[in-house]
């Protein structure tokens, strides 16, 4: 046989190592989807796949821009404090006699006020991003709740309710934001300058440094981003509930987190993707919806949600090592 032969022999061998990093995850979803349905046929039931989604749309949301943020190798644990207070203040200015144009520009600024300061911090102070997003956690739940005098705002428009309760055709207007803001952070990561900035800074910070990249801005640039995603996901979960609540999304941002790391973006920073991180949020959704429907206790859950972010990361480093 000669070498050219052996060579595309080799070539076209499975490679299940090579598989199972780029489709593992999409298999784990199938399988997840396959074994739900055979222990509870109320699970495949089109409704009950929509409102998986439809509950997905939130965490999703407020995932892309922490999935920006952990490929630096940094991490955001302040999205659903930031979610609160951006519900609070979107709820204040959607009552009837508001506007709900300037509701949304208020929502949007303040996420991005939010995510600005935790940028601005630890690119400026140079503390880890840890700290900086847990004084933020604590600041905005604390702002949330001196805003709303520690009690839901409720009495909103018609209008406003339709972002979050509305459809077109049978796709719920939630999801549709949620796909909208899932494309539009796909692009920016992988057919802008900044995207490539951001792989490098995660891959090496020092070398991103020396080749001119402003580490800096950069990091102010996707933290802000990251607190405009979480106000998306504030203003969508604000019109689903028909109340902004100050006590809103507590715990939000470890789903959050959870999503994108069971999506395949490293802890240690340089890799992910936004489809990745979808399929991570999807994992959630129907882990959160099956379990429920199989009666299985809210504290059960928990602790096998706990269980699965254990292993993806303890798979994470495995992956690394082997490297």
């Amino acid at each position: 046989m000669s070498e050219s032969a052996v060579i595309k022999q080799k070539d076209n061998k499975f490679d299940f190592r090579k598989f199972a990093n780029k489709y593992g995850i999409m298999v784990i979803l199938l399988l997840m989807v396959i074994g739900m349905s055979l222990l509870t046929p109320a699970f495949y039931n089109p409704r009950n796949l929509i409102n998986i989604v439809r509950q997905v749309s939130v965490i999703g949301t407020i995932a892309f821009g922490v999935t920006l943020i952990i490929i630096t190798g940094g991490i955001d644990l302040s999205s659903g404090s930031t979610l609160a207070l951006v519900g609070v203040i979107v709820a204040n200015y959607a009552s009837p006699e508001g506007s709900i144009f300037l509701a949304i520009v208020m929502g949007i600024i303040v996420g991005g006020i939010c995510g600005f300061i935790n940028g601005g911090t630890l690119a400026t102070t140079g503390i880890p991003p840890f700290i900086a997003t847990l004084g933020m956690f604590t600041a905005a739940r604390g702002a949330a709740l001196l805003y709303s005098g520690g009690r839901p705002i409720s009495n909103l428009s018609d209008s406003f309710l339709v972002i979050g309760g509305g459809s077109v055709g049978f796709i719920p207007i939630p999801v549709i934001l949620f796909l909208t803001m899932g494309f539009l952070t796909h692009v920016l990561l992988k057919k802008t300058k900044l995207g490539k900035y951001i792989y490098a800074i995660g891959g090496n910070e020092q070398a991103a440094m020396v080749c001119g990249i402003n580490v800096k801005k950069v990091k102010i640039l996707i933290y802000t981003y990251a607190g405009m995603m979480s106000a998306v996901a504030g203003i969508i979960l604000t019109s689903r509930v028909s109340s902004g609540n100050p006590t809103a999304g507590i715990g939000y941002e470890l789903d959050a987190i959870a999503s994108t790391v069971i999506g395949g973006t490293s802890l240690t920073g340089g890799i992910g993707t936004i489809g990745g991180t979808i399929v991570g949020a999807l994992i959630i959704g129907v882990l959160n919806n099956g379990l429920s429907l199989l009666g299985v206790s809210p504290y059960w859950q928990q602790v096998i949600k706990g269980g699965i972010i254990v292993g993806a990361v303890v798979l994470d480093v495995y992956k690394h090592k082997k490297k």
